[in-house]
């Protein structure tokens, strides 16, 4: 990592939406220019939420769907390249070992193909404009957690 502090929490919307709210709105909102109406779904209540803190201000986030959609990962402009994204996609791979999710999927942001290709996700069809922004779905398989892993 990079030295500088930072804490994961898997949360609640309920709990996480008053710091992960800020940071998807900055993120995809204010720099990407995604329509506000498309940020917010009904999805957000039935999600599990990693967010990334550093003291306590949320500095990054992402969900995972109890059918095993990753979506919605945002870290702030100050906090990329630090190690923020990896610890909160490798949470959510956690959190979903743990569910007993057979297979997860995304829908990645095409110059961040790579970022989840790293940690096995390989993509599925062609290019599509989601928002306006170019995406490519990606999945991986995942084999469940033995209970001697740690």
């Amino acid at each position: 990592m990079s030295g500088v502090p930072f804490r994961i929490e898997l949360l609640s919307w309920e709990r996480a939406r008053d710091d992960a709210r800020p940071v998807r709105h900055e993120v995809f909102v204010r720099e990407q220019n995604v329509p506000v109406a498309l940020e917010w779904d009904e999805f957000d209540a039935a999600s599990l939420h990693a967010v990334a803190y550093s003291t306590d201000d949320g500095i990054g986030t992402g969900r995972l769907l109890p059918d095993g959609h990753v979506g919605r990962m945002a870290v702030l402009r100050p906090w990329r390249g630090k190690g923020v994204g990896t610890a909160l996609l490798r949470a959510l791979l956690a959190a979903a070992r743990e569910r007993g999710l057979a297979r997860l999927v995304l829908h990645s942001q095409t110059h961040a193909a790579g970022f989840y290709r790293r940690f096995g996700f390989l993509p599925e069809g062609e290019e599509y404009l989601e928002a306006g922004i170019p995406h490519v779905t990606m999945s991986l398989p995942l084999r469940p957690r033995r209970r001697d892993e740690s």
